[in-house]
């Protein structure tokens, strides 16, 4: 099969398109012909500071939906020729869906919406689990409540305020252009913020009549986390997608009670977790159905060949995304 291999860590540069053995699934899995395969900043981050487990040449991507070919025989609930998509691979533990094919357990595989074309729901598995997990799991989001989220146009932002919407919140989130401010205010964001022009803890307190958000979700890291301590609500949650920064204002988060949660849905992956990667099929499952009844989309920046898994990353680096990235083998 053809494969995008990364050979080493370091620049883009480092991935090349080869022909690689094609996997076999073992009885609990499911060989899935990838018809289109999610990139995300987690990729770029493994190229440039190496994998989870082992070392290269690796096969990268974690995110793919594609068609069963294969089904081992303790899978009980697919079948050949199911459309499905999925979040696993990627991390040097298995081979990743930069490829023709994968080697899947069928305990992180749904059914793909039959709205959806493969390129879509490539792109949605890594997304959806995060905003997911972080909102509902995390913070407990529940109708009435004022959520925040950072960097609404980006991949997990812009199914965050999806998923915000659907639950019943009044969402805001943060732009830096016009043209992202028209996909946010598509997506039902209630308040958007220019974080170039805005001070943010200032523009959510006046939009919060000076209480603070019930939730925010820091997807940016650093000075925008810092931002976010004075801007919840007392009692309020703060979920990030980052490494806490060394120099937090605990003092200010404990005095204001505040709930302070990490989330990385790569965890079950990273550490083998059955239940926790059924609960993530389940949430793909829950959101075919949203897809289904358009209150939920994905939104795609650009498809691209495999061979120019490169030339994804690099956009990705840039930090400015709209939306997602696909290739298609």
């Amino acid at each position: 099969m053809r494969a995008v291999v990364m050979r080493t860590t370091g620049s883009p540069e480092v991935l090349e398109l080869k022909q690689c053995s094609r996997p076999e699934p073992a009885g609990d899995e499911l060989l899935i012909r990838i018809k289109a395969a999610g990139v995300n900043p987690i990729d770029t981050k493994l190229r440039k500071r190496g994998l989870y487990f082992g070392n290269p040449p690796a096969i990268l991507g974690c995110d793919g939906a594609g068609v069963v070919e294969r089904v081992g025989d303790r899978v009980n609930g697919f079948g050949v020729g199911d459309r499905v998509y999925y979040c696993f691979g990627g991390l040097g533990q298995s081979c990743g869906n930069y490829a023709e094919y994968a080697a899947v357990p069928s305990r992180y595989v749904a059914h793909m919406p039959n709205n959806l074309d493969f390129a879509h729901a490539a792109a949605a598995p890594l997304v959806l689990i995060t905003a997911w997990e972080a909102l509902f799991d995390r913070a407990r989001m529940r109708a009435g409540q004022r959520v925040f989220i950072h960097a609404g146009a980006g991949g997990v932002g812009h199914v965050a305020i999806q998923l915000a919407r659907i639950a019943g919140c009044s969402v805001a989130t943060t732009v830096s252009d016009d043209t992202k401010a028209e996909l946010v205010r598509h997506l039902g964001a209630d308040y958007i913020i220019r974080y170039r022009e805005q001070d943010v803890t200032r523009a959510l307190m006046e939009w919060t009549q000076g209480e603070g958000v019930d939730i925010a979700l820091d997807t940016v890291g650093g000075a925008a986390f810092h931002a976010l301590v004075p801007a919840v609500r007392i009692y309020g949650d703060l979920v990030t997608l980052l490494q806490v920064p060394a120099d937090t204002d605990w003092k200010t988060l404990r005095l204001r009670n505040i709930r302070l949660s990490q989330e990385l849905m790569l965890s079950p992956m990273v550490f083998d977790l059955d239940r926790a990667a059924r609960h993530q099929a389940q949430i793909l499952k829950q959101c075919a159905q949203w897809f289904e009844q358009g209150q939920l989309s994905v939104h795609l920046a650009d498809i691209l060949p495999l061979e120019h898994a490169s030339e994804a990353h690099r956009r990705i680096e840039t930090g400015h995304m709209c939306g997602k990235l696909v290739l298609q083998p």
